[in-house]
């Protein structure tokens, strides 16, 4: 409960100092002083000092509040299968929260390599890549919470433990095994025990290719690795 209370305590606004980014961080310091400045201000503060319209709602803006925190936070990665800052070696990711401060949706990672992966390894993998160290930004996210008002809450740096690192490996490894068989249709968000695989488009109509059951191309919407719901509870909870 006290790990609770302390995101919350940020959340209500305690912590509302507020300076205009308008270039990368230099250092993880510096990106980490940021992140604190943010700490009880709403998705509109930000928006307003970037001049930026916030949407009523995010049914056609998946995405916007992680891109409006990048913006903020001066990344510079974009949509390039790299670390947001990746001078720093550091991934961004914002953290929908419940009123009950438990994360509301699974975490995307990264698109799913469904071709070519004969010789990829879990050591060079984008997913182990993007996770080895991660700032995680907690927002509130119950949807009866205009955006405009949602509140930031206070950061976490996170790596993985030894533990957390083998179990993602053994998700991903198994996952890619079933791909390279060809049984990319036969994968369900069940397999994985804190990693999952789902399809990631924005309508079934994008397609891409894919190894067949034979070994042949056939095409498939894109997948992309997903966290687990009760994976990133447990960061929250180790965190404070």
């Amino acid at each position: 409960m006290l790990a609770f209370f302390h995101i919350l305590k940020f959340i209500q606004g305690i912590c509302c100092s507020f300076v205009k980014i308008t270039h990368p961080p230099e250092s993880e310091a510096v990106l980490l002083e940021r992140a604190h400045q943010m700490a009880g201000l709403s998705l509109s503060d930000i928006a307003h000092s970037l001049n930026v319209h916030v949407p009523n709602n995010f049914k056609r803006h998946k995405g916007w509040t992680g891109q409006l925190i990048e913006t903020h936070l001066g990344a510079t990665a974009g949509s390039k299968p790299i670390q947001d800052f990746a001078e720093l070696g550091i991934e961004l990711k914002t953290l929908p929260l419940s009123y009950a401060l438990k994360p509301l949706e699974t975490t995307y990672v990264c698109y799913a390599p469904l071709v070519n992966i004969s010789n990829l390894q879990w050591e060079t993998s984008n997913v182990k890549n993007k996770l080895q160290k991660v700032l995680w930004i907690p927002i509130e996210g119950e949807r009866d919470i205009p955006p405009k008002e949602r509140k930031i809450g206070s950061p976490i740096l996170w790596q993985p433990t030894e533990l957390q690192n083998e179990i993602l490996r053994q998700d991903w490894e198994e996952l890619m095994e079933l791909i390279a068989l060809g049984k990319i249709e036969s994968i369900t968000a069940r397999i994985g025990e804190v990693l999952q695989l789902r399809p990631k488009a924005a309508d079934g109509s994008a397609l891409t290719q894919a190894i067949g059951l034979d070994g042949e191309m056939i095409h498939t919407r894109p997948r992309g690795f997903y966290l687990r719901k009760s994976f990133t509870e447990q960061i929250l909870e180790d965190a404070f």
